[in-house]
């Protein structure tokens, strides 16, 4: 397993520090908290910033992060990031914020603690670009575009 630093910026509780973990052996992604000291109340259609209270520190280039929705706010309350995923590179240090939008024309309440979304951090393949022409091969897709397979 590799070891990511993680620096706590600041606590949204005065008894609790909230690092990110997985919740279960078969987890992909580790849960992120909302470290705010209220309650904030997200109208239908309005978006807020939310921040975690960590930062972390991947310094391995091979290695990136992705902010995921959680797919139980997403589906059942509208609740989905707003920038859709959010990704974390390997040189920054900052703190992880979480843009949240609230696709409901309902409001919803996010507590203090409350997890918003999860990480999952993968391995990053670098690539180098070499112009051609013409490609080598065709494939049996070729330039066949977006939906070209139909719904069935």
């Amino acid at each position: 397993m590799k070891k990511i630093d993680i620096k706590i910026l600041k606590s949204s509780s005065k008894n609790k520090i909230f690092i990110p973990e997985y919740s279960t052996f078969g987890s992909s992604g580790m849960d992120l908290r909302a470290c705010i000291l209220k309650k904030i109340v997200l109208k239908g259609n309005e978006s807020f910033l939310f921040p975690t209270g960590i930062a972390i520190d991947i310094q391995d280039s091979s290695i990136a992060c992705i902010i995921l929705p959680r797919s139980g706010l997403g589906h059942k309350h509208g609740i989905i990031l707003g920038n859709s995923i959010g990704l974390i590179d390997s040189d920054y240090q900052g703190e992880i914020m979480i843009s949240l939008w609230n696709r409901s024309n309902k409001k919803y309440i996010i507590y203090p603690n409350d997890r918003i979304a999860q990480m999952l951090f993968f391995s990053i393949k670098k690539v180098k670009f070499n112009i051609v022409k013409n490609f080598s091969k065709k494939s049996k897709r070729g330039i066949k575009g977006f939906g070209h397979t139909g719904i069935s």
